[in-house]
């Protein structure tokens, strides 16, 4: 099943915000997410097993940091992003 997953990160009493959320958003990019990265949120989205694994994963090396927030919406019937349909035939 594909899911597209919006997420915000809130790093805890953390000097460097930037640095954590950085860190975060790079290790879903290794997992070879689509992702899409927005001034308060970053969009993922694929298989959904692959998805929740990456963001396990990330959450996991974010939370090494420190203490964290992550707010996720999940869905499996949302549009995705325009990227990831740009290419298809209507």
């Amino acid at each position: 099943m594909i899911v597209s997953v919006q997420l915000s990160l809130y790093p805890l009493g953390s000097e460097n915000l930037n640095n954590v959320i950085d860190r975060f958003i790079a290790s879903l990019q290794s997992a070879q997410l689509e992702t899409q990265v927005g001034s308060m949120s970053t969009v993922v989205w694929g298989e959904s097993a692959v998805v929740m694994e990456a963001i396990h994963e990330a959450y996991a090396q974010a939370a090494c940091d420190g203490a964290v927030v992550l707010q996720m919406t999940l869905s499996n019937a949302c549009p995705l992003p325009s990227s990831a349909t740009s290419g298809s035939a209507a």
